[in-house]
């Protein structure tokens, strides 16, 4: 994980520093890359230490804790880039960097057990570990909901990244108040949405279990419910007003979803197999994103950014009916 965090960070700040097709394109190639050392071995370490118990209200906590740092991080950022536009890039590289020292201190693993040096042969291990999670999958129906889950989630988030920012821009009118510029209303817009998110998953953590299943599909089912009033009402909004509340209301919604969906997965994975499961889960996700997001852009350079914006939350709607049939299953946890 400490390898990843390091370079994550060099690829916003090369990102920052050259501000070239070729030089971003590899800057995300280096964040992708980094990024394969951090998917699925934050969650499971937080697991790991924190006992199953505890692990889904810790999701939580750290999402808000996440939220309370986008705040405070848009608002430096809009200070920085009046100035230049890259130096937040440059800056949140460096920082996000400096945390490899954080977490080399004061992020022990207790409860992780290395193989023995002579026994470790890495792509054996790799495909037998891989071969086993296949397995768990196919044996545990709620397993199989999750990963589907993730795909059809990675197809919705690929296009709605991608769509919603183009989409205000071409369709709104943005306020004139004073000297505030668009980018300026984007950031304003980013702040209050981590205010809402903090404010929602703290409702959620109060009325959720996160430790059972039922109630933690329960509350993911009404989650994606309201993410998916939020994206269709961004889609047919009506004037600014109307597009940044139903904004607001989808990104309330995401945020709460993600911790939610880790405890969901937590609570399925024994802690043999828990990196694994979430690794797969990530790799899902890309998949879906991989796949969906050329769909959803054909449909919007076809159609209309609308369009798909529209499609996008359409997309998410088969996932009410995988957390309706799981609410049926008692968790199960593979041995």
């Amino acid at each position: 994980m400490t390898i990843g965090v390091i370079l994550v960070g060099l690829g916003f700040i090369l990102e920052g520093l050259i501000p070239t097709f070729g030089a971003v394109l590899v800057a995300q190639l280096i964040w992708g890359f980094g990024y394969t050392f951090i998917s699925g071995a934050r969650e499971a370490w937080i697991a790991d230490e924190v006992g199953d118990k505890y692990a889904g209200k810790a999701f939580i906590k750290g999402q808000q804790a996440e939220k309370i740092g986008t705040f405070i991080g848009i608002a430096i950022s809009m200070v920085l880039a009046n100035i230049d536009i890259r130096i937040p890039l440059i800056a949140g590289g460096l920082f996000y960097s400096m945390q490899a020292l954080y977490v080399a201190a004061l992020m022990p693993e207790r409860n992780f057990t290395p193989t023995a040096a002579g026994k470790r042969e890495t792509f054996k291990s790799m495909g037998k570990v891989f071969v086993e999670g296949a397995g768990l999958i196919r044996r545990n129906n709620v397993l199989l909901v999750i990963i589907i889950a993730s795909a059809i989630f990675g197809m919705f988030s690929e296009g709605w990244d991608r769509l919603w920012t183009p989409y205000m821009i071409k369709d709104f009118v943005f306020p004139a108040i004073g000297n505030i510029k668009q980018v300026a209303w984007f950031g304003l817009i980013a702040m209050v949405e981590a205010f809402l998110v903090l404010a929602v998953t703290e409702i959620f953590i109060r009325k959720t279990d996160l430790s059972d299943h039922r109630s933690t599909v329960k509350g993911l089912l009404w989650a994606n419910l309201l993410l998916i009033v939020g994206v269709i009402g961004f889609g047919f909004a009506v004037g600014f007003p109307m597009a940044v509340a139903m904004y607001w209301m989808a990104a309330m919604f995401r945020g709460t979803k993600e911790p939610l969906y880790n405890a969901w997965i937590n609570q399925n994975a024994s802690p043999k197999m828990r990196a694994t499961l979430f690794s797969l889960c990530s790799q899902a996700d890309a998949f879906g994103q991989a796949a969906g997001g050329p769909i959803l852009g054909i449909i919007a350079g076809v159609v209309a950014v609308k369009a798909g914006i529209i499609a996008a939350g359409l997309i998410l709607i088969p996932t009410l009916f995988l957390y309706a049939c799981t609410l049926k299953k008692h968790k199960l946890v593979p041995g």
